[in-house]
């Protein structure tokens, strides 16, 4: 009996550690806004989607700093569609120089941990000049807790000295199929 129960969980585990689960999971941008509220502290020149695929889309920003940003806060929200975007989880607002050195809040972390591979704006302040995100795809391996299958969207308000510079909107899906996989 015993042999039994030991030989169906191995059997599980080789069938867990040979399908790739992450080939059954839909993580992918659908729509990217920006706007400058401040043209003369903050200036979009890129800001889209690229499809390269059916399962992967590139961001793509790049915006220019025009003056040296020491006091940064970023408002973070994050809505799941439900009927209209609901607000959902997250609502904080961040203090980015303090985060950038320290990385002290765990949902955020995970959002910058899945971006600064791609990205020029992984150092300490001051900002001033071109800040890049580059071809950037979310992958799932990244994610470090469960995640609830849905249409999401990731709202930041950036503010410089305290008054808002620019916002950027983020919505992305992310979707289990793990019978089909």
């Amino acid at each position: 009996m015993l042999s039994k129960l030991v030989t169906s969980i191995l059997c599980v585990a080789v069938v867990i550690l040979v399908i790739d689960l992450n080939d059954a999971v839909v993580f992918k941008f659908t729509n990217f806004a920006c706007l400058s509220r401040n043209q003369s502290w903050f200036v979009f020149h890129n800001c889209r989607l690229k499809a390269v695929s059916r399962e992967k889309v590139l961001l793509n920003v790049n915006g220019t700093v025009l003056h040296p940003a020491k006091n940064i806060i970023v408002h973070v929200k994050m809505f799941k569609k439900a009927n209209g975007y609901k607000p959902w989880l997250l609502d904080v607002q961040l203090d980015a120089c303090r985060f950038v050195r320290s990385n002290f809040h765990p949902f955020v972390r995970i959002i910058f941990d899945l971006f600064k591979d791609f990205s020029n704006v992984n150092h300490s302040c001051p900002y001033v000049g071109l800040q890049v995100v580059k071809d950037f795809y979310l992958r799932p391996e990244k994610l470090k807790l469960p995640f609830p299958s849905g249409d999401y969207l990731l709202s930041l308000i950036w503010k410089f000295d305290k008054r808002p510079q620019f916002d950027t909107n983020v919505s992305f899906v992310y979707a289990e199929d793990l019978i089909n996989a």
